[in-house]
């Protein structure tokens, strides 16, 4: 844990409501405003506004930004054009996951690639290493805030305080509002992404002008029963949605393919880092899979606890685990052996807790849809 945690440029918003704090990526950061449950529930009914600020921004630019970017990243970059977003995976030679990021095309030679909290300074570091074509590369995250405005009701609140068409937006595509027209910010730019399974949008803006857009989204959605939500029910919500966490489902010893990311590799794409090892590990099949499971009985899994057989031997690791608001039930994601008795549909293993054994049943993710 670092001495001195850093603060987004909404801390003092946090403070104000009263919200409890938490180490997060090196980031002080609201873990809740008032109970889980409900700001949890408010996503998935209304909307959720959320500080996303402390995750990175890196901008590759200039005629070799394209080249930099189909050699870094797992995904076939190719497919981007102006306004149009992909989630993709970088790696190492070996296949290991650096980390999960999602990359912008902006224009023709921009692109905004964002990357964890807690992988900032790393994969910088990674990506200038990597820069053999010459791209010109920044790291704006300091100057940049992001805001995630996710629910049924998100694009309805974000429209009434901006002439942007952002009610146009499709799926994972973005579009810029230039010259200070959102809220004073010199560039900003909105994206339909998010990371909780409900429609929603993604907010960058200048750091300086991000309290008066955190403000106005609240009192815009006031009376449409947004509430802010911290950091418990975002690892709720994308629980639910069967979305990885890096640092937990995805590490370095971890490989797209047997994270259930395959579709994020595409070797055909060229000759990007660890593609000759994820191509194998896609033809031959990994030896291990990620699998989601709810419990069959009362109790929770945790990250960190054993997952064992009929027979009661271990067999891999809970990645990731939590009561599930909406099913009422404990759910979790976690690495078994690639075989169909621990990976199929309806398969059973245990969750080894403190005190006793938990039955849980293998299903298919997303839990909630």
């Amino acid at each position: 844990m670092p001495d001195v945690l850093k603060q987004t440029p909404l801390h003092d918003r946090h403070e104000a409501l009263g919200s409890k704090m938490t180490d997060f990526g090196g980031f002080d950061m609201p873990v809740q405003y008032d109970s889980i449950i409900e700001e949890h529930h408010a996503v998935r009914g209304q909307a959720g506004l959320f500080d996303i600020s402390h995750m990175g921004e890196i901008f590759a630019r200039g005629p070799q930004a394209f080249d930099f970017v189909q050699h870094l990243v797992t995904n076939d970059a190719s497919t981007l054009y102006d306004g149009r977003v992909m989630y993709t995976a970088m790696c190492t030679p070996e296949g290991g996951v650096l980390d999960d990021l999602v990359v912008y095309r902006l224009a023709e030679e921009e692109y905004m690639l964002v990357v964890n909290a807690a992988n900032i300074e790393k994969d910088f570091a990674w990506m200038q290493s990597c820069n053999e074509a010459g791209a010109e590369l920044e790291n704006a995250s300091d100057e940049t805030a992001l805001l995630a405005l996710q629910g049924p009701r998100s694009f309805e609140i974000l429209s009434g305080l901006t002439d942007a068409p952002v009610e146009k937006l499709s799926f994972y595509h973005s579009l810029d509002v230039p010259g200070g027209a959102f809220f004073g910010s010199e560039r900003a730019t909105l994206s339909y992404t998010g990371y909780t399974g409900e429609k929603g949008l993604e907010i960058y803006c200048d750091a300086e002008r991000a309290p008066a857009v955190w403000d106005a989204i609240l009192e815009e959605g006031e009376d449409r029963g947004l509430k802010p939500v911290g950091l418990g029910a975002r690892d709720t919500l994308r629980l639910e949605a069967g979305l990885c966490l890096y640092g937990q489902d995805l590490t370095e010893e971890t490989n797209p393919i047997e994270a259930g990311l395959g579709w994020v590799v595409k070797p055909e794409a060229g000759d990007f880092v660890g593609r000759d090892t994820l191509k194998k590990l896609k033809e031959e099949g990994p030896r291990r899979k990620l699998v989601g499971f709810v419990a069959v009985e009362r109790g929770i899994p945790r990250h960190g606890q054993a997952l064992l057989d009929a027979n009661e031997e271990e067999i891999g690791t809970v990645t990731s685990g939590t009561q599930s608001p909406v099913l009422e039930q404990g759910i979790g994601l976690g690495y078994v052996p690639n075989a169909e008795r621990f990976t199929n549909e309806g398969s059973t293993v245990k969750v080894q807790g403190r005190r006793r054994t938990l039955i849980a049943e293998v299903r298919n993710t997303p839990f909630y849809k």
